[in-house]
């Protein structure tokens, strides 16, 4: 059982290096994925853990422990709203305002293990053959390394296809392997991947046409979700999309974001 100092210990880890809140009432996720790690790591408990990285800290321990408690739940077409306005309106609509320059920049922030930028690309290949002779880029960054590189091998388990995707697209787009399913080059080559913290900085982050930012910004405080949202902001191109998690409230938004609805899905567009 986590002890109160324990639990202050490392809810002000996570804070500082990664800006997620982690209030009380949180013990419980804290003291799972801990235990979790400290068994990983040959340790008795959480008790040990503590112990150790309280006196024998390194930069690779703290690592894990900071991966351990942002690695978040994620699977393909996830809420499937947001997705189905993507494909419905939002990029037919940049696909008319951006006709000149033949371009369409994505950003999934915090993208987990990448199932989510996939769906785009997928919903790209499936219903925009057009934009073949665009220059059309995703962008997928998380904190977690770990994330990141299982993103960026594609490699999924027989659970975590079965999670949102439809068996068309799998065996369109998946190759299997052994007890893994491959996504395919093609629905890879728009995508990069990239290790970067929000509450950093926005490093060859820029002219973005539609954001995804979802299920993250309800683990910060009211201030740190204020700042993340300016600097999206900043980052993206007038007349841009940003999309939030269903449950997220955009709190902080600057001024030139306006609200809009396609049928379920609630999102956000530039001025101009």
């Amino acid at each position: 059982m986590i002890n109160p100092e324990q639990f202050r210990f490392f809810a002000e880890m996570v804070k500082e290096h990664s800006g997620i809140a982690l209030v009380k009432g949180k013990e419980y996720l804290l003291e799972s994925r801990l235990n979790e790690l400290a068994k990983i790591l040959g340790l008795k408990d959480i008790d040990a853990l503590y112990k150790k990285a309280k006196f024998q800290m390194t930069p690779r321990l703290k690592e894990q422990i900071i991966e351990a408690m942002t690695t978040n739940e994620t699977y393909f077409f996830r809420d499937q709203h947001p997705f189905d306005a993507l494909r419905k309106h939002i990029i037919p609509e940049m696909i008319e305002r951006n006709a000149a320059k033949k371009s369409l920049k994505f950003w999934s922030a915090a993208c987990s293990t990448g199932q989510e930028p996939y769906s785009i690309s997928m919903i790209i290949n499936e219903h925009f053959p057009a934009l073949a002779n665009w220059q059309v880029s995703i962008t997928a960054t998380d904190i977690s390394k770990q994330a990141i590189s299982k993103g960026m091998a594609g490699r999924f388990t027989q659970v975590e296809v079965n999670r949102g995707l439809p068996i068309t697209l799998l065996i369109k787009y998946f190759k299997q392997q052994g007890a893994f399913w491959v996504v395919n080059e093609k629905l890879k080559r728009p995508m990069r991947f990239k290790q970067m913290n929000l509450m950093g900085p926005f490093i060859g982050i820029n002219g973005m046409d539609i954001v995804l930012c979802r299920y993250v910004l309800i683990y910060f405080d009211h201030d740190t979700k204020k700042q993340i949202l300016e600097k999206i902001v900043k980052v993206m191109n007038p007349g841009g999309y940003l999309l939030l998690g269903a449950t997220e409230t955009p709190v902080g938004l600057p001024p030139s974001m306006k609200r809009k609805s396609f049928g379920r899905s609630v999102c956000w567009q530039k001025d101009g």
